[in-house]
């Protein structure tokens, strides 16, 4: 069982798909075997996404792997799980998402300071393909750039 000091998982393929309009650190309600299973690193965000249901928020398709020192206690892997926000604050999202083309993706899992897991979750507006290719293009010019900066000093 390996432990790994400063988790943090973040779902690349959100930033890939996704401009991000607002962030927001919320809460999530885990068992006591995803929190284990968090800390040894072991969870998959590419499929997950938030959906409001009855006034709260869910997170439906992260995967955390089973314990594997768990028991009969373990966890469902896909289950869906609670996240604690302010009434206000869903609110908020939920009469963005009411327009067109916005959604609530999870951004980063992570720990706090005080051993909590938080999940970072953001609105977030779909890209279209040249927009891809246009971010593409400006992460390679700015690669070249820092390698041209490097080698003349």
């Amino acid at each position: 069982m390996k432990l790994i000091p400063n988790v943090e998982i973040v779902n690349r393929k959100a930033t890939h798909e996704f401009f991000f309009v607002q962030t927001l650190e919320v809460g999530v309600v885990l068992q006591g075997t995803e929190v284990k299973s968090i800390r040894m690193g072991r969870v998959n965000m590419n499929e997950a996404f938030c959906r409001i249901q009855d006034g709260e928020m869910f997170l439906h398709g992260m995967h955390i792997a089973e314990y594997n020192y768990g028991t009969y206690n373990n966890h469902a892997t896909k289950r869906s799980r609670k996240l604690l926000l302010k009434k206000r604050e869903i609110r908020k999202f939920h009469s963005k998402v009411k327009e067109k083309g916005y959604s609530i993706v999870p951004h980063r899992l992570f720990l706090n300071e005080r051993g909590f897991v938080k999940l970072e979750i953001a609105l977030a507006k779909g890209k279209n393909t040249y927009d891809k290719r246009h971010v593409l293009k400006e992460k390679d010019a700015k690669r070249s750039l820092q390698r041209a900066m490097k080698e003349r000093y």
